[in-house]
């Protein structure tokens, strides 16, 4: 055996030892089932296959007593869309109706998901047309008195701590989620919670994302001492009795920074801070904000040309309008970004590949833009960073001949 064979014989045998080494694990998943134990994993039909269309699929998991769930998604890779309209993955608190934690669709991966109880459900459902492998998620039990904060809500019994939002402060927090704290405190004892910093999607009515405060342990309206959003920190917050419930909801298109809050227990005794105990938004609408009704009775009509336009707008996008609500005068519209051109200070969210933001038509049939369509967008952005278009406003149906023009335009020096 000469010098070359003996070497490459020997370095056979080092990879054919390492590789025997690794745990060769290979999962058969099957479409839902009920899953016990204080860990374990579950993924979606024939994974790392592709997933079978027009399923659904339904997983109880079940850690022992006196422990929460806590999820973690290692792969997602479904078909994507903005909404999750097709094919989607829900996570749920408990077994029968509980509260929905999340739904997930494409790519990106939300961070940890916690049950308030010992039971968590979690179903997949897919349509007549499938895209992509689905995906495999870890569960295990852990301590709802000791498991640290970097998980999505749970039950907080100790007399101190932390809450904060998914993903930070490392980056903005995902789509699509439900958290739920549920503070305990002793019989005699009332809670007190302060956010130190707060960056959750603004809007007058905080009806997107927002932060919601509750007396007692459930969500009741009759409940409720506040809800929150926009970039300005609550006051600080005292329950009246030994249990609070903070409740954090983002919705699928755009997300911010988010939260981190404190609270502690304290003596029912010692003078409290006077919660609100209405809708506190953390903006305010002036005269100056609101579409007038002589603006929106004038002629609609455009005007300047493509080159014009671009200079004089804040921002310049091609994407497909997805969503259109209609607000008194005006329609609040979601686009998914096909291009961005110009970008301004425009709030822009990204999940993945998928772009999408926000904007408002202000009059709301000039001009007109229609759900399904595709269009170039040109406006300007008002000081929350969200996209204006008037009715003077350059949009129009968007052909691929324009993109030249665009592209042209995007390195002009205006």
């Amino acid at each position: 055996m000469n010098r070359l064979t003996s070497c490459c014989l020997g370095l056979l045998l080092l990879l054919s030892g390492a590789f025997s080494q690794q745990p060769q694990r290979r999962h058969n998943f099957a479409c839902g089932g009920n899953v016990t134990g204080d860990s374990g994993y579950i993924g979606s039909e024939g994974y790392p296959g592709v997933y079978p269309s027009n399923s659904k699929c339904t997983w109880k998991i079940t850690v022992p007593e006196g422990k929460v769930v806590v999820l973690l998604f290692r792969v997602l890779d479904l078909e994507s869309d903005t909404l999750c309209r097709y094919d989607y993955v829900d996570v749920y608190s408990g077994h029968t109706n509980g509260q929905r934690l999340g739904r997930f669709c494409g790519t990106f991966r939300p961070g940890a998901l916690i049950s308030n109880t010992n039971k968590m459900l979690v179903q997949m459902v897919s349509d007549a047309n499938t895209a992509g492998n689905g995906f495999i998620a870890s569960f295990s039990a852990a301590d709802s008195n000791n498991r640290g904060d970097q998980y999505c809500g749970g039950r907080l019994q100790k007399p101190e701590g932390t809450f904060k939002t998914p993903n930070w402060p490392d980056r903005d927090y995902p789509a699509g989620v439900t958290c739920s704290w549920h503070f305990v405190a002793p019989k005699n004892q009332v809670i007190e919670i302060k956010f130190e910093k707060f960056d959750v999607e603004r809007d007058n009515y905080c009806r997107y994302d927002f932060v919601a405060v509750f007396n007692g342990g459930e969500i009741n309206d009759a409940k409720r001492i506040g809800k929150f959003c926009g970039d300005s920190p609550p006051e600080p917050i005292v329950s009246e009795g030994n249990e609070l419930l903070v409740q954090f909801f983002s919705d699928l298109s755009l997300t911010a920074d988010g939260f981190i809050g404190h609270y502690r227990f304290r003596p029912k005794k010692l003078p409290t801070t006077v919660p609100p105990t209405t809708t506190t938004p953390a903006t305010t609408v002036t005269a100056s904000s609101r579409p007038t009704v002589a603006l929106c009775q004038q002629k609609c009509k455009r005007s300047g040309s493509l080159v014009s336009s671009f200079c004089s707008s804040d921002f310049v996008i091609i994407g497909t309008v997805i969503t259109t609500v209609t607000r008194g005068t005006s329609l609040h519209a979601t686009v998914s970004i096909i291009n961005v051109y110009k970008e301004g200070n425009l709030a822009i969210q990204q999940a993945g590949k998928n772009m999408s933001t926000k904007i408002i038509v202000v009059c709301k049939k000039c001009p007109a833009i229609r759900r399904g369509l595709n269009y170039i967008i040109m406006g300007q952005v008002d000081e929350d960073h969200q996209g204006k278009v008037l009715p003077s406003s350059f949009v129009m149906n968007f052909k691929t001949k324009n993109q030249k023009s665009l592209h042209i335009l995007k390195n002009k020096q205006c």
